[in-house]
């Protein structure tokens, strides 16, 4: 009997915890195999480790927690990427007094806020909310 190589494919999936908010994405290599009996099984790896199917019981790498929202690669990475990126600041207008410039400097820039921003489920969630 002839042996048959595995068919490996690979797949990543973005993950949002429900319980803590918090969001990270992994890469797979999933090797399809097929055993004596002729009855197909997968082999999941993560970073050349085996580890359990992400989709049967997947856990939050944050908060152990089980309830996830499992989406396509890249979701997260790209509501990461838009909350760091520091929003241009308005220039100020020619006539405002000494006042207006006091006022304004005691409100945070978007650059200082974003360097203390925590996590919360709301974040990664927002780009999918349907109007």
């Amino acid at each position: 009997m002839s042996e048959i190589t595995p068919t490996t494919v690979h797949e990543a999936y973005a993950f949002a915890c429900m319980k803590c908010g918090y969001g990270w994405e992994q890469a797979y290599e999933i090797e399809h195999h097929v055993d004596g009996s002729n009855n197909d099984y997968v082999i999941y790896k993560a970073d050349g480790e085996r580890v359990p199917s992400p989709l049967s019981r997947p856990s939050c790498v944050n908060c152990d927690g089980h309830v996830l929202r499992i989406m396509r690669a890249g979701r997260v990475s790209t509501v990461q990427n838009l909350l760091h990126t520091p929003r241009p600041t308005r220039t100020p207008v020619e006539g405002i007094d000494a006042q207006g410039d006091e006022a304004r400097a005691a409100v945070p820039t978007a650059a200082s806020a974003g360097a203390q921003h925590h996590w919360h489920l709301s974040d990664l969630l927002h780009p999918f909310h349907r109007k």
